[in-house]
């Protein structure tokens, strides 16, 4: 048997995985050039289903897992469980970097793509068919567990450098506008997510739609993962793709020596968006549970106000690209950071202000949330030298997930129920504060935008 090895950049891979990755490239094999608005047009589709993902797992921790998963606790202690499952995603993401790093290393991009999603699917479908605590009992809170770190680590490993790709490849001018693109699938993950509880809610007694009716979104999202993997295999898998990664040294980089060379240039990227993943659960995820608490008011109609948010969010979004463009991206998010720092101070009169004042918190706070997220991803990354920029780029954007928006919902929960809503405002102020401090250290020591 022959033991030649196959090269998948400067990789080697072994000749079984390597003709399975020839045989995906041939198959979508084109040698055209690819722009970078079709760059732009894998990046949306790719993180709106992921996001989709995102939000229907989040909105169920709000509305429904408290009650099926944790009918023993009382309702507040009930959603803070739910909660912290919530965020077992976030803590495995960066170890699902690292694991799939590897994958890619040894077997290349598509086979690393297609695992981590197909991972995500069967953990998305398993949770639309686990059994609920009173059918299982406590197994069913470990199954739910398992299932929720297994969709953080394929969530690392569906990094595809996508975002990278498209901000090196964009005009000098403009990076700004093609930085938000992928930033879109947030708000339409987010809208479709809330849309389809709304109606099931809506058109369901609570408790059919607590005993199958929940499951549903699950199920769609599951199969919007099957689209977008093939969607995204099919630009991945092109021999100019794989030029164009070659080209700008975007190959996956030992997180050891990332870590030794460039962690400073990680941890500021990290933080430099913190302000805008701190807000980011606390217009979708934590007014839903308080309102659900506390509040009288039908979830539907807070649901109906936040979808019309996601519309404000997509709209900033689009905005934030014109104004990074004119002013750079570095301003852009340090002006939001210092407008979420003003916002923080009306938290508790908002929240706590009936109706009227909870709909202009959630719009509000969409707004504000777009400006800002639409710059975030990889608001730092061109400061890592070519050969960390693939790797740093997914662990930068992991550890921001992690320490800004992972335990979001439970700290702001806990944090109001215990002490007050004044609380949420110093969690939402803390956050921003960090963001403007990161970005005035990148400027004192003179690194890029």
């Amino acid at each position: 048997m022959s033991t030649t090895q196959i090269h998948d950049g400067n990789m080697p891979v072994d000749p079984a995985s390597g003709a399975a990755v020839r045989d995906a490239r041939n198959l979508n094999a084109r040698d055209d050039h690819i722009s970078p608005g079709e760059i732009a047009v894998g990046v949306v589709i790719g993180r709106a289903s992921e996001y989709f993902d995102f939000f229907v797992y989040a909105i169920a921790s709000a509305l429904v897992f408290p009650a099926v998963f944790f009918p023993f606790e009382k309702p507040l202690q009930g959603t803070l469980y739910a909660f912290l499952v919530f965020a077992f995603a976030f803590i495995a993401r960066p170890l699902g970097t690292v694991l799939f790093m590897s994958i890619q290393r040894r077997f290349g991009r598509e086979v690393k793509l297609t695992v981590a999603l197909f991972l995500l699917g069967f953990s998305t479908a398993g949770i639309a068919f686990l059994p609920t605590f009173n059918q299982l009992g406590f197994t069913a809170i470990l199954l739910l567990s398992a299932f929720r770190i297994s969709q953080g680590l394929a969530m690392g490993g569906s990094w595809d450098g996508l975002p990278s790709l498209l901000a090196l490849n964009a005009p000098e001018n403009r990076r700004g506008w093609y930085a938000m693109l992928g930033q879109l699938g947030a708000p339409t993950g987010f809208i479709i997510a809330a849309a389809l509880f709304s109606y099931l809610m809506s058109n369901l007694a609570t408790s059919d739609f607590l005993d199958w009716g929940w499951r549903y979104p699950f199920y769609v999202a599951f199969a919007i993962n099957v689209v977008a993997l093939f969607a995204r295999l099919r630009l991945v898998s092109t021999s100019e793709y794989t030029r164009l990664l070659e080209e700008r040294e975007l190959q996956p980089a030992s997180v050891g020596e990332l870590i030794r060379s460039e962690g400073r240039v990680v941890v500021l990227g990290a933080l430099a968006a913190l302000a805008s993943y701190a807000l980011f659960h606390l217009v979708t995820v934590f007014p839903l549970s308080w309102i659900s608490l506390y509040s009288k008011r039908p979830i539907v109609g807070v649901l109906d106000v936040q979808i019309i948010g996601g519309v404000l969010a997509a709209a900033g979004i689009v905005m934030s690209g014109l104004i990074a463009d004119r002013l750079g991206r570095r301003t852009t998010l340090g002006g939001l950071a210092v407008l979420l720092a003003v916002y923080s101070g009306f938290v508790p009169t908002l929240i706590d202000g009936g109706e009227a004042g909870q709909n202009t918190f959630v719009l509000v706070g969409f707004l504000l949330l777009g400006l800002s997220y639409g710059q975030a991803a990889g608001a730092l990354t061109a400061n890592l030298s070519p050969k960390f920029r693939y790797t740093g780029a997914a662990l930068t954007a992991d550890l921001g997930w992690l320490v800004g928006a992972g335990f979001a919902p439970l700290v702001a929960l806990g944090l109001s129920a215990e002490f007050g809503l004044a609380f949420v405002s110093l969690y939402l102020l803390s956050g921003a504060a960090s963001s403007v401090a990161a970005l005035s250290l990148n400027r004192m020591l003179n690194l890029k935008d």
